[in-house]
């Protein structure tokens, strides 16, 4: 891992000090699962139109010309 200098407002050092003594973790273990957590909760979501046309058929391109037909 890198090292990496993050600067707390006073208030939240405190708390995150309550919150490791309380969880048995170091702070640098609760800032990691916090960033994490922010990490997966906000990666990028696909727009809704993609799958849109999707049509559950995985031969579609081979039939074309006969499902265009029919």
């Amino acid at each position: 891992m890198k090292p990496t200098v993050i600067y707390l407002p006073q208030e939240t050092e405190q708390i995150l000090e309550q919150l490791s003594v309380q969880g048995g973790k170091t702070p640098s273990e609760i800032i990691q699962e916090a960033i994490q957590l922010y990490v997966v909760n906000n990666k990028k979501k696909l727009p809704k139109c993609v799958g849109m046309g999707k049509s559950g058929m995985s031969d579609l391109s081979e039939r074309v010309d006969e499902l265009l037909y029919h």
